[in-house]
């Protein structure tokens, strides 16, 4: 059996827009080497999963259902607290954090701040917070980003969500999702603690600074993905693979790790555009002497589509198949390649529409481009994104 790369280009897929010929940001890109591969590879298209509640695929969701994980979900936040290296104990409950802007009206201007960075003397001024003797503990991400625990007595997952994911809208009070003390009183004191964060960020000197540069203030948090630890069968107990992770994005991260990945750090690897593609793919050549099966994470694809920069998108993933010919003449390597989800620049949101996927190194369809519409033509066919891992192990175990 050949050794396995799994390469996740975060919200590759997307409609045709109008400024690229009615194209989408893949098809309009130029991409010789994904296409040679496409070419000598098996492609097809992936139907992303969603749980029952959500109106399109969420990143958390995605990563769980395309490792085969979906019964075992635990919330975005226990996985964004793995990422940022929170261990977290029984009892403790862990949410996503963005930090974002609202006006005195209590309305959102901006989810991501403007995408503010530079968080770290804000979080530091946040530490140390108790309310009701439940403690608060909050460290960065990355971006705007960070992950909050709560930890105390009686408390819940079951609450919902801080986050509306739509702006010029007011903030949503947290609410118990069910009649229990706990859900109430969790429920309560993260309101509480919002409230009190609010006013502590609305001075902050940082805050204040932004303004006056006109500039978006970093001053409210805004929480999602409420979840508790439970245990998880490992990756290689469930696969007999033995696994590690190259991201930036600590929910990827925080994936992998709960599901017994070995994390491998690698310098520049930040989960923005900025990122260092070279150095990724260097470390793959290097990790997959150890390693039967690497999961590479590519995050800033789905940056520029949230921000509805097609342009942004499309340079961004000519800069990907510029730097994947890194993989070029390694041996004995299945290597494949597709999203988590569809990030549409149109809705700047994700979407519902289904991700190309390629196989490249057992087998051949000879599929033109690697593209939405080319994919859509090759042998895979349509394949639901729970059953990826079992696809990749078949087609692995099939002699070329």
């Amino acid at each position: 059996m050949k050794k396995i790369l799994l390469i996740i280009i975060d919200g590759l897929g997307d409609r045709p827009i109008s400024q690229l010929n009615n194209k989408t940001p893949l098809e309009s890109a130029q991409t010789p080497n994904l296409d040679l591969m496409a070419k000598k590879g098996i492609c097809g298209l992936v139907e992303t999963f969603r749980f029952s509640k959500e109106k399109v695929p969420s990143s958390e969701g995605a990563h769980i259902a395309l490792f085969g994980y979906k019964d075992y979900f635990l919330g975005r936040g226990p996985y964004e607290a793995a990422g940022v290296g929170i261990k977290l104990k029984k009892g403790d409950v862990a949410l996503r954090v963005n930090f974002g802007t609202i006006d005195n009206s209590m309305k959102v201007i901006d989810r991501r701040a403007g995408r503010i960075s530079k968080t770290e003397l804000l979080i530091r001024k946040l530490q140390g917070i108790k309310i009701d003797s439940v403690e608060f503990l909050i460290k960065k991400s990355y971006g705007h980003r960070a992950v909050l625990v709560l930890r105390g007595r009686n408390l819940s997952p079951r609450i919902s969500d801080g986050d509306s994911h739509q702006e010029r809208v007011r903030v949503k009070r947290v609410i118990p999702l069910d009649e229990s003390k706990q859900a109430k009183f969790t429920a309560d004191v993260l309101n509480k603690y919002l409230e009190t964060t609010h006013q502590i960020l609305k001075e902050h000197p940082l805050n204040k600074k932004i303004e006056k540069q006109g500039k978006l203030p970093a001053n409210y948090l805004l929480i999602r993905g409420a979840g508790i630890i439970k245990e998880t069968p490992s990756f290689k107990k469930r696969y007999g693979l033995k696994a590690a992770c190259i991201a930036g994005g600590t929910l990827y991260k925080g994936v992998a790790k709960i599901i017994g990945m070995d994390l491998i750090k690698v310098k520049g690897a930040t989960g923005l555009a900025d990122t260092n593609l070279k150095t990724k793919f260097l470390a793959v050549k290097k990790a997959i002497k150890k390693y039967n099966f690497i999961f590479l994470h590519i995050k800033a694809t789905d940056t520029f589509s949230h921000d509805g920069d097609f342009q942004g998108k499309k340079k961004f993933i000519e800069k990907i198949d510029k730097e994947i010919k890194t993989l070029f003449g390694l041996k004995n390597i299945l290597i494949v390649i597709t999203a988590d989800h569809s990030t549409c620049c149109s809705d700047k949101d994700h979407c519902v529409e289904p991700v190309p996927i390629l196989i490249f190194g057992n087998g051949k369809n000879s599929a033109s481009r690697f593209s939405e519409k080319d994919c859509k033509k090759g042998k895979l066919g349509k394949i639901k994104q729970t059953n990826l891992m079992k696809t990749i192990l078949r087609i692995n175990k099939n002699k070329n």
